[in-house]
């Protein structure tokens, strides 16, 4: 547990040191910024690996026993998360983190950012969410919440580093057909649900037909009721 509690520690500090904008500035004229990010990818990945090597060789600690109803809540989350996972990875958006060309963003058809412009971010807090009452065990506690807190608290972080770097009249453009909460917009009158795409609802319900065939093999346990 010891080596997860460390992975932990790690990841936080490699997402808040570099929030911190005065030693951001100071590593990027000391590296370039070119160099900088390469870097800082790089350690990213290290850590994201060594966090998932260090969840999986922890040991089990039981904490509380789930009941049957809570096998439902990730099959009943996840189809949504997938769909929010694939269309912030393949749409673009400026607003937050996607594959796509964020110069092809038109806020008049938003496409997936008309539910929230955090996707992925919510996706990872819905998969996190979803999976906390039916893991019990102490390593899957730290492990989701950990996640939980990322899709908690990474949408407030990246609105004020994008609001940065557009400038404030381009992000207030940009934002104004949708939000961070999911379906806010829509709530307000501000989106409309069309157009949302093929891509996002035929690849995350694809994903997640792939996650409920492969879950068993691959983390030993069946999703399945």
């Amino acid at each position: 547990m010891t080596g997860l509690v460390a992975a932990i520690v790690c990841f936080i500090l490699t997402h808040a040191i570099p929030a911190y904008k005065p030693l951001r500035a100071q590593l990027i004229r000391a590296l370039g910024k070119a160099m900088y990010l390469t870097l800082y990818s790089l350690m990213s990945v290290a850590v994201v690996i060594w966090l998932a090597v260090a969840y999986s060789g922890a040991p089990y600690v039981e904490i509380w026993q789930f009941g049957p109803w809570a096998r439902w809540l990730p099959l009943l989350v996840m189809p949504f998360a997938c769909i929010l996972l694939v269309g912030g990875l393949a749409q673009p958006n400026p607003l937050s983190l996607s594959l796509a060309d964020a110069s092809k963003f038109d806020p008049d058809s938003p496409g997936i950012v008309a539910i929230t412009r955090h996707p992925v971010i919510w996706a990872i807090g819905l998969w996190a969410i979803s999976h906390l009452p039916v893991n019990g065990d102490g390593a899957a506690l730290m492990m989701f919440s950990l996640l939980l807190l990322l899709g908690l608290t990474g949408p407030k972080s990246l609105d004020g580093k994008r609001r940065a770097r557009l400038g404030d009249d381009v992000w207030i453009s940009l934002s104004a057909t949708t939000s961070n909460v999911p379906l806010l917009a829509w709530f307000k009158g501000k989106a409309r649900l069309r157009g949302i795409g093929f891509v996002p609802l035929a690849g995350g319900l694809g994903l997640y037909t792939l996650l409920i065939l492969l879950h068993e093999r691959v983390i030993g346990l069946s999703p399945l009721p």
